[in-house]
């Protein structure tokens, strides 16, 4: 009968320790994720390793409570050996976190109640929860649900939000159109769908879409007009008339819409 509760307690331990080397790992990963992807982590992500460790403390509370697991709160663990020497086997079986073994660590390590200080922080409380009125107890749990609920309601809200926003995303919205485009090109290029418009002297323009397009020199002054600043126009009406001549053709022959 000893032997075979001893055998039940050496595979309930060995999935137990499997299970809480598999959570480990876990915490450490998204711990790890936490300090170096903090920038390009986001939501759902998170809540896929919150999911993955939910599901590992679930599988893990399970195997506690088995019905062939013995009841670990019916053991003791006592050492066997204090030194405070360096112990290589308890650095490799603690992943270097437990050196030695001495008089100082067991009482923590082994501590089976909490802190002395803890402890009387927890006293406090129950007492001061044990000497509240009914009638202030209701009202504080009333405050409490509602703020819960006001936080359970923005936090539906944004999930909604975030929902629609992703499935929008799934869809790209066309923000151009590909005829509008080669009929401006054609325009621009090939002067397609300009229309010959009349100047103020009476000579033929080139227009589109009623917009009329200036001939070459100053932009809305009359044809063969050469482009100078207003103030060199002012600077050379004091000077005398230079002796080069200029030839300067009419608008209808330079432009290639005049054919």
């Amino acid at each position: 009968m000893q032997q075979r509760e001893e055998k039940q307690l050496e595979s309930a331990l060995e999935s137990i320790i499997q299970r809480v080397n598999d959570l480990k790992q876990s915490l450490a990963a998204m711990l790890f994720k936490l300090d170096t992807e903090y920038e390009t982590l986001n939501w759902p992500k998170f809540l896929d390793n919150y999911a993955l460790i939910s599901g590992q403390l679930i599988s893990l509370s399970k195997v506690l409570s088995h019905d062939k697991c013995p009841n670990l709160r019916n053991l003791t663990v006592l050492p066997l050996m204090l030194s405070p020497e360096r112990d290589e086997q308890l650095i490799q079986s603690t992943e270097g976190r437990v050196p030695t073994f001495s008089h100082d660590l067991v009482p923590d390590y082994l501590r089976t109640k909490l802190e002395p200080l803890a402890e009387q922080k927890m006293l406090q409380l129950e007492h001061k929860a044990q000497n509240l009125q009914f009638e202030n107890a209701q009202k504080q749990i009333a405050t409490y649900q509602k703020v819960v609920s006001h936080v359970w309601d923005i936090v539906i809200k944004a999930r909604e939000e975030w929902e629609v926003e992703a499935s929008s995303r799934g869809s790209t919205q066309q923000n151009s159109s590909v005829a509008d485009t080669h009929l401006l090109v054609a325009a621009v290029g090939m002067g397609k769908g300009l229309k010959m418009g009349a100047n103020p002297n009476g000579q033929p323009n080139p227009t589109s879409g009623g917009m009329m397009v200036a001939p070459q020199g100053r932009p809305g002054g009359p044809p063969g007009q050469s482009t100078l600043p207003a103030g060199s126009q002012g600077m050379g009406m004091n000077k005398a008339p230079s002796a080069i001549k200029t030839n300067i053709k009419s608008a209808n022959q330079m432009h290639p819409y005049g054919r």
